[in-house]
């Protein structure tokens, strides 16, 4: 019931925090834009919002950790090898498709933006796909 609980929760407070980021500044909340746009500088004037949206993403487990005693992101056994490709291959994929899941699929798809439905559904059948090879094939990286 826990699992249910805290997933419930979670996905309630993303969705409150789009909502507000987009009635308060007119903004995405696409993390990799948002991130990007930090580290780019490409966004002088609204560095502040940004920093502080990125902050509370590293604070939030941190804040969990001190309260609960875990971070609620729980343990993984792949290798440094694997997290390194994993994160290549999404931050390509973020580039590829023009935003990442958040933007797509938390924010396009409640403005039912047909790019971010399609976006979407192809994260997920990839995302499924993977979990299929990763687990069936015997391929390992």
């Amino acid at each position: 019931m826990q699992t249910y609980v805290s997933a419930l929760s979670g996905g309630a407070l993303i969705g409150l925090a789009a909502v507000l980021l987009m009635a308060t500044l007119g903004r995405i909340a696409g993390i990799s834009g948002i991130a990007g746009g930090l580290v780019s500088g490409s966004a002088r004037g609204d560095r502040a919002w940004r920093a502080a949206f990125v902050l509370g993403l590293v604070l939030a487990p941190l804040c969990l950790l001190a309260l609960r005693g875990s971070d609620g992101i729980g343990t993984t056994d792949a290798g440094w090898l694997r997290l390194a490709v994993a994160g290549l291959l999404v931050g390509v994929g973020t580039r590829i498709g023009g935003g990442c899941t958040s933007g797509h699929g938390v924010c396009g798809t409640a403005r039912l933006s047909s790019r971010s439905l399609i976006a979407t559904v192809i994260f997920i059948a990839f995302g499924i796909a993977t979990v299929f090879v990763m687990r069936h094939s015997g391929w390992k990286i």
